[in-house]
């Protein structure tokens, strides 16, 4: 039977409940079991996919089409399993259920009450996603904090798992702050103790902590927090703040938390987790890193850690895969102007403009893209990165008169403006959108084809807006290579510059497939290439502006 692992996090937001239960699922997984995640959300949005980055950081989107949180990035990239839409539920989606079967009448006039019919939906997603494989772990992760109204249904519909399935299928783990107050010179277990307290208010008993914290903590204070918190002493971790997230893993199986959960789940006996020795060797091998490439990505949500999170991830796995260490320009799009250009792109060893929505922002991006491919800088353009490169070869080589960015306004009379089409494929609540896993076919010919060692590939979809076809012949009779298109040639997927060092672009988003062992092909290519840039610059083109 399945068993499932509930994580919580309390005292404050951020404390990192993603990257600890994908180091957990990571663990477990490398022991042989079955695993698979999900991240449970407390909003009303139905998902993040109509949320400021600002606001929510990206969204990362599944071979399924479902626009998700980021979590589940986190979840891939330590895991290596392929989640779905149903790995990410939000308060929106079950209060959505929830009406919809009131509707149609299914409570058959019962008064409709978040205990049981809202408790009872949750469980039911949860349960459904376990009726989908033979998985021997689920680990489910509660957004927010414990004490926020936002996600007390889920918490009481966590509580209830152990009465309906069994308290030996059920494990839950509790994510808490331990501060270490720099004026006493001491770590402070009280927030911990709240926050339990807290916790079995709702009727949940934490089997395990996970003490976030800066110093190390004593073995009088882990005997204070599982004295104060009834937890047993030795179910008690620490969750120390790690230079590299990719180390937490390792930092865990040296506490053997991975054996704790298995002994209290009652799991089979499981094989030694070899798997933990390419996480190990890819650790020792970053140490050894005495190259550096600096690579300017090029955007409007820049100020935003988590906004182009899975880019920065893919990044630094190409980096490791190139042995080099990465050094990453935020380059705010709105900034550049053709006056304040050069200082911001001077000693970059490759640009990449990553993938995004509506006007603004692009006229500094064309900039960037047009100082890439006049200087030979190695160029990376994702989905919005492609369609600039599109505008900039359309005004400066194409000479396409008035290709400007009003393209993207689709109520202009612009004569240019299906420059970019937009093409009715998904029509979702944020608009119309491609959303999803879709098959491309790559010219032998291309760099492309050479990173994949494949003529076929499947990637991963979010935009609202293709290249037009009208206009692929005067792309291709400039010396612009089509290097990817869909099975039928209807739509273009990936561009390239032959002649360039690199200068790519892609309609699809390569970062979301990228994984700290198995670096993505596209980026791989892209740092290799900025690396030997950063080694043998190379020497600027003639002029075209």
């Amino acid at each position: 039977m399945t068993k499932f692992i509930f994580v919580t996090g309390g005292v404050i937001s951020s404390l990192g409940k993603g990257i600890s239960s994908a180091s957990i699922g990571m663990l477990l997984k490398s022991h042989g079991y079955r695993v698979t995640m999900m991240k449970l959300d407390p909003y009303l949005n139905v998902d993040p996919g109509t949320m400021s980055p600002f606001q929510h950081g990206e969204v990362f989107v599944t071979d399924d089409g479902a626009e998700t949180d980021l979590d589940l990035g986190h979840y891939e990239r330590f895991t290596d399993v392929t989640m779905s839409g149903s790995n990410n539920i939000t308060t929106g989606q079950i209060y959505y259920s929830v009406i919809t079967k009131e509707r149609r009448g299914d409570y058959l006039g019962s008064t409709v009450q978040v205990v049981p019919h809202v408790t009872d939906e949750i469980k039911g997603t949860i349960l459904r996603l376990a009726d989908q494989d033979s998985y021997d772990v689920i680990l489910c992760e509660i957004g927010g904090t414990v004490g926020d109204i936002e996600s007390l249904p889920f918490l009481e519909a966590i509580r209830q798992f152990p009465y309906d399935l069994g308290g030996e299928h059920c494990l839950y783990i509790h994510l808490t702050l331990v501060p270490y107050l720099q004026a006493a010179q001491e770590l402070k277990t009280k927030p911990s103790q709240h926050s339990v307290r807290a916790l079995r208010e709702i009727g949940i008993q934490p089997d395990i902590l996970l003490c976030r914290t800066e110093q190390a903590m004593s073995e009088t204070h882990r005997q204070k927090i599982a004295m104060f918190c009834n937890v047993t002493p030795d179910h008690v971790f620490e969750a120390r703040d790690a230079d590299d997230i990719y180390a937490i893993p390792l930092q865990f199986a040296e506490q053997r938390i991975d054996r704790a959960i298995i002994k209290k789940l009652g799991l089979p006996r499981s094989k030694a987790a070899q798997e933990l020795d390419g996480w190990r060797a890819m650790m020792t091998r970053i140490q050894a890193i005495d190259q550096t490439v600096r690579i300017g990505v090029v955007g409007k949500y820049i100020e935003h850690q988590d906004a182009y999170k899975s880019i920065y991830e893919a990044l630094r796995h190409a980096a490791v895969a190139n042995d080099v260490e990465l050094e990453i320009a935020r380059i705010d799009s709105d900034t550049l102007t053709p006056d304040h250009c050069e200082e911001p792109l001077a000693g970059l060893s490759g640009i990449l403009i990553p993938g995004g929505f509506g006007q603004r922002g692009v006229e500094g991006k064309v900039l960037a893209v047009h100082h890439a491919r006049e200087r030979g800088v190695p160029y990376f353009g994702i989905c919005l990165g492609m369609q600039c490169a599109l505008i900039e070869f359309a005004r400066h080589v194409c000479r396409l008169e008035g290709a400007h960015s009003r393209e993207f306004d689709e109520d202009t009379p612009h004569p240019v403006i299906d420059l970019l089409a937009t093409q009715k494929t998904i029509t979702t609540m944020g608009g119309t959108m491609r959303l999803g896993a879709y098959t491309c076919h790559l010219d032998e010919r291309s760099k492309a084809a050479a990173c994949y060692g494949a003529p076929q590939i499947s990637e991963r979809h979010r935009h609202r807006y293709e290249v037009n076809n009208k206009y692929r012949p005067m792309f291709e009779e400039h010396g612009l290579l089509l290097a990817g298109l869909t099975l039928d040639h209807r739509l273009v997927e990936m561009i390239e510059i032959p002649d360039h060092p690199w200068f790519v672009g892609c309609q699809f988003h390569p970062e979301f497939k990228s994984r700290p062992l198995r670096a993505h092909p596209l980026f791989a290519g892209f740092i290799g290439a900025a690396k030997r840039h950063a080694l043998s610059p190379a020497v600027p083109l003639p002029s075209t502006a």
